[in-house]
């Protein structure tokens, strides 16, 4: 008799995750949840000096636990002279004075830990401030602390004169390279001049922060976000006789040589040696998990080729970030684009992913304009729902729940670097991040709510009168009220562990369905001001009838509305998820 061999079924779901059919595991508490990202100066001021705190933050948690958000990430809270607002680090292992204490942090902590959500902080490992302790006993001939940074002498030119060793540019514009006396050397800022990077071939500053992430993390934060994880290494000098070389022109037109993007950044960008530094940091990540349970996460910032993004996940047995971040939703689409931009824009994260890692979906943050902005406040609804979701992590940056718009905000009130450095009073606001950063509309009182100061660190923008949290509380349909049912209907098994597929229907409409175990929805997004009746049938499966489970505010359907599957009528901006009946 010939043997049969059972063998046990499983399910391979687009989110990366495997799940046995008749014995379905909880995912780790990561994998469908939303972080809530807060740009700490801006959130809420409890001390009423126009800035905001910790304080501030831990008295708003129940509105992150409201919207349905599991985690919050914090941009930096460490001490810092803020000349990059907080991506200058002083002191990592100290909370910034302006923004409280270790005993506020510790109680944002606890009253997190109370409402069931977790904290993620920042990680700035690519350079200290040059105020930071380690930097001025560098200066003063310390050797140790000297080794923590990058050096190189200087070049005469024909006329005699200091130069920098080379043509490397500053992402905030200018030289990277700035003289120091007291060495008698130049160090390399890949940012701002008070942003001198760190010497990752230096074993003493790899342990630095390692240290550093242990420390955070013993303390009961759920992990990091890292911050411009792709600078972390420049090329080997000594691969090139002990120069560090000239980098090529990138070739671009649009820019002046004192531009960033003047260069092609192929000696300071994107080194092999960087993903192997990340891979080391999740093995500390992982020592801590194992104390407690409790699995710590790691976020990547990375603006780089899907190629290299994807590389974080890991090589071969060697762990790297969780969710290396998928800026794609922020840089490849906007308001111009069509639904055939959108499909390739979000089916290329999940093409080049590994199909066993966890996809994850950013459109906006703290460096860019604000979602409402870059895709139009009528879009809103539509861009969450895609967020929220496709297969997945959700990111959300503060104020996507209401439809935040950008500030204004005049070339006085300019307060960054990226736009101040530009000395150009016309044009600064293209180069400034402060339009994304300006307040939280939490209610139409002095400030928004955000704070009873006479002025605040950036103007709060126009229009929070009816732009805020408490009118979206009471109107009985809003941006926050569809931003919730969103985060509700996102822990359904369909949206927790269901497949995806897409389609551009025409060149305005982009819809995609997830399904599991006979459960069908679709998510429909029509991105221009244009009417339209659709056939859904074209999804396999799909015939019959569809019902309504949430739409747009523009949307003039109900909840439980029925239509045929091969002619849903569809109006300009609408947003829809269809539930198959």
């Amino acid at each position: 008799m010939r043997a049969i061999i059972f063998l046990p079924l499983f399910i391979i779901l687009s989110s990366g995750n495997v799940i046995k059919q008749n014995d379905e595991k909880e995912l780790e508490w990561w994998k469908t949840t939303i972080f809530y990202q807060i740009y700490p100066r801006s959130f809420a001021d409890s001390d009423n000096d126009g800035i905001g705190d910790l304080n501030g933050i831990t008295s708003k948690l129940e509105h992150v636990k409201e919207i349905g958000a599991g985690a919050i990430w914090l941009s930096p809270i460490f001490q810092s002279p803020m000349y990059d607002f907080g991506y200058d680090i002083a002191d990592f292992y100290a909370i910034h004075d302006e923004y409280g204490t270790m005993e506020d942090f510790e109680a944002l902590l606890a009253k997190a830990d109370e409402l069931g959500l977790k904290v993620i902080l920042d990680l700035v490992p690519n350079h200290a401030s040059n105020e930071s302790m380690w930097f001025q006993e560098a200066l003063k001939g310390n050797e140790k602390y000297y080794n923590y940074f990058v050096w190189e002498d200087g070049v005469i030119d024909e006329n005699g004169n200091m130069q920098p060793p080379n043509n490397w540019r500053s992402q905030f514009r200018g030289s990277a390279w700035e003289y120091r006396e007291e060495v008698g050397k130049y160090y390399l800022h890949q940012f701002v001049v008070g942003q001198p990077d760190l010497n990752y071939r230096n074993p003493d500053v790899v342990e630095e922060i390692k240290n550093v992430i242990r420390f955070w993390l013993n303390k009961g934060v759920a992990g990091f976000r890292v911050d411009a994880v792709n600078c972390l290494f420049e090329v080997d000098k000594d691969l090139y006789g002990g120069k560090y070389p000239d980098e090529p022109l990138s070739g671009r037109r649009d820019v002046d040589p004192g531009s960033y993007d003047y260069l092609a950044h192929i000696y300071t960008k994107d080194q092999n040696e960087t993903y192997y530094m990340v891979y080391d940091w999740r093995d500390v990540f992982e020592e801590i998990s194992a104390q407690d349970g409790l699995e710590r996460v790691m976020m990547t910032e990375a603006y780089a080729t899907i190629q290299d993004v994807v590389r974080y996940y890991g090589e071969g047995e060697r762990k790297g970030p969780q969710m290396p971040f998928n800026f794609n939703l922020i840089t490849d689409v906007d308001a111009s684009s069509s639904a055939a931009d959108m499909k390739h824009t979000v089916d290329k994260f999940l093409t080049y992913k590994p199909v066993d890692k966890v996809s994850n979906w950013v459109v906006g943050n703290h460096d860019n304009s604000r979602m409402a902005s870059r895709y139009g406040s009528s879009l809103v609804d539509g861009i969450n729902m895609i967020v929220l979701l496709l297969p997945g992590v959700a990111v959300t940056y503060m104020g996507e729940e209401i439809g935040m718009i950008d500030g204004e905000v005049s070339w006085e009130d300019t307060v960054d670097p990226s736009g101040c450095n530009t000395n150009d009073p016309i044009n600064y606001y293209k180069s400034s991040r402060d339009p994304e950063r300006t307040p939280f509309h939490w209610n139409a009182e002095k400030n928004a709510g955000f704070s009873t100061a006479e002025k605040t660190w950036l103007p709060v923008a126009q229009g929070y009168e009816t732009l805020n949290v408490e009118v979206q509380k009471a109107a009985e349909k809003s941006h926050l009220k569809i931003y919730q049912a969103l985060a509700d209907l996102r822990r359904d098994d369909v949206f927790r562990l269901g497949r995806y597929d897409s389609l551009a229907l025409n060149k305005d409409v982009f819809v995609f369905r997830r399904w599991y175990k006979g459960e069908n929805y679709l998510v429909l997004l029509n991105m221009r001001d244009k009417d339209y009746t659709l056939d859904l049938t074209y999804f396999e499966n799909i015939h019959g009838n569809v019902t309504v489970v949430l739409s747009s505010i523009q949307s003039p359907k109900d909840e439980g509305d029925t239509y045929p599957a091969f002619a849903v009528p569809v109006v300009g901006f609408e947003g829809l998820v269809l539930k198959h009946l």
